[in-house]
């Protein structure tokens, strides 16, 4: 659990030890060449997935969004929604969670969602946002049961350029952006690109790798960042 209000920092800092945000030279889906890779999947293990969850709860309720429940969209949603569940009922805050399954199920309990019962204000718990494909299923589940999105949390806004009016790739806003205009709702992050940049800034003594994202950002950041 974090200790410091300035959470995000220290999630830099811990995503940087754990080899889940990584320096170097990575292609992204949208083709670029990034000078750094993030991946939540390498949070694998007991210890590094309960500090996750505890940067998940601080970056929620340092958001004061008013919510009911938490909903996870498969497959990674799933974990994160229930370690976040877990880390704000630790933090005072106790509230049920969801997710969806990939293929609805025919026997049993049956149907396309697991966990609590989809209703009141739900904030949907996911890893980074490109093309925002989980997110716009899970806010279809959510409305299709009658339910209220009440945001988008993320660990990681890389605040470049979405795809911008049908499909261009000259967008002003970022993907995360987009999402929240695109569905009406608010999206939080964990960290962003302006956090790793200030951690290198304060912390790096490897002044490349700063030099490499502050050029990368100049090319591909949306202008609204």
């Amino acid at each position: 659990m974090t200790n410091n209000a300035d959470f995000r920092q220290q999630f830099v800092d811990f995503a940087i030890k754990q080899d889940v945000l990584r320096f170097g030279e990575f292609k992204t889906k949208a083709g670029r060449l990034s000078p750094y890779f993030f991946n939540t999947g390498l949070f694998n293990d007991g210890a590094s997935l309960r500090a996750l969850s505890g940067f998940y709860a601080d970056a929620i309720q340092t958001s004061k969004l008013p919510f009911d429940m938490l909903f996870g969209p498969a497959y990674k949603g799933i974990i994160l929604a229930a370690i976040t569940a877990l880390a704000l009922s630790e933090k005072g805050q106790n509230v049920p969670y969801a997710y969806n399954r990939k293929e609805a199920k025919d026997h049993g309990e049956g149907g396309m969602t697991v966990g609590a019962p989809i209703n009141g204000r739900v904030l949907i718990i996911d890893d980074v946002i490109s093309a925002g494909t989980s997110v716009r299923e899970s806010v279809e589940i959510i409305r299709a049961a009658g339910a209220i999105p009440a945001g988008a949390v993320i660990a990681l806004d890389r605040q470049e350029r979405g795809n911008g009016p049908r499909g261009s790739s000259s967008g002003t806003l970022s993907a995360a952006q987009e999402v929240s205009a695109l569905h009406g709702i608010p999206v939080i992050a964990v960290a962003t690109l302006d956090d790793i940049i200030r951690f290198l800034k304060q912390n790096s003594r490897e002044s490349d790798k700063l030099e490499k994202i502050e050029t990368y950002r100049r090319e591909f950041g949306s202008a609204s960042n």
